[in-house]
């Protein structure tokens, strides 16, 4: 009933989501099979264009989260009704799962073939090099060091926290700084790819449960198996599920209740080049009413 009351923006979240991933994911895809790209800075750049097309095509049904950890914030900073969120979550999931099915539909006779060229055995520890397309592993992410689940977390955690404290800045009206409405997407997306640039030599960046989970359900269901979920202790749900939602409410409520209280007071003067005084502004009196409160 709750889907049928929604279905705009479970339709928004499903399609926005949907097209993150077939990007993003897909770009993994064709440099593990095909080495199609020259290093992490272009992969980077796919997931950043797969973000804000997913934007511009869906804000104006859902708003655009396509992120579970970005919903959660919202709805505990009062941005969202909880009554919402069972279908943005469901949402989110099915259409990170259903673009981990689209990406198995093209890409497996190559991934086939790479199996088959470098004697991997799907479901085997070695078959990760190839799981990684679907889902996230902080074990093999780094090429010069293993990582600790704990270390993991932090680092995912702290990706996540400074993409929602970006999407914060960049789409409440109280932050006069952000740029025009109609370039926000734009933003939203460099601060991905910046983040991905920053973080992925060690966890791969995730900064998504929806995005992780999905297709990483894909790969579970069709033969990677355990090297799908590679460790006993759960590190997937600690590093990818549970640490982007600790993330993102950490900047959730770092933005509510410390930043938004200062950008909402007013300021007596701006520093202009000739040093003249400017009249007493209230940034709610000038600010632009927003109605789309998340873009992302």
């Amino acid at each position: 009933m709750i889907f049928i009351k929604y279905y705009r923006e479970f339709i928004g979240e499903f399609f926005g989501t949907f097209l993150m991933v077939i990007f993003g994911c897909g770009s993994i895809a064709v440099s593990v099979l095909f080495n199609a790209y020259m290093g992490l800075l272009q992969i980077a750049m796919v997931w950043g264009i797969g973000v804000s097309l997913a934007i511009y095509i869906t804000r104006h049904l859902s708003c655009a989260h396509l992120n579970p950890a970005v919903t959660l914030a919202m709805v505990t900073s009062k941005r969202m009704l909880i009554s919402k969120m069972p279908a943005y979550l469901t949402a989110q999931f099915l259409g990170a799962f259903s673009a981990g099915l689209i990406l198995l539909f093209l890409f497996n006779p190559s991934i086939v073939a790479f199996e088959n060229a470098n004697g991997i055995i799907r479901g085997t520890a070695e078959s990760m090099q190839v799981a990684k397309i679907f889902g996230e592993y902080y074990q093999q992410a780094g090429s010069n060091a293993v990582h600790s689940m704990y270390f993991a977390m932090g680092v995912e955690a702290f990706g996540t926290f400074l993409l929602v404290l970006m999407i914060f800045s960049l789409t409440e009206g109280c932050n006069l700084g952000r740029p025009d409405n109609n370039l926000t997407p734009v933003f939203i997306g460099l601060t991905v790819t910046s983040i991905i640039c920053l973080l992925a030599p060690l966890t791969q960046a995730g900064l998504n449960p929806a995005r992780d989970f999905g297709p990483r359900i894909v790969a579970w269901f069709f033969g990677w198996g355990i090297a799908a979920f590679p460790d006993n202790i759960g590190g997937f749900f600690f590093v990818y599920i549970l640490a982007p939602l600790i993330g993102g409410q950490t900047a959730g409520f770092l933005f509510t209740y410390v930043l938004e209280s200062i950008l909402n007071k007013p300021y007596e003067q701006c520093s202009c080049k000739n040093d003249t005084k400017c009249s007493s502004l209230k940034v709610r009196d000038i600010q632009t009413q927003y109605t789309d409160k998340t873009m992302y």
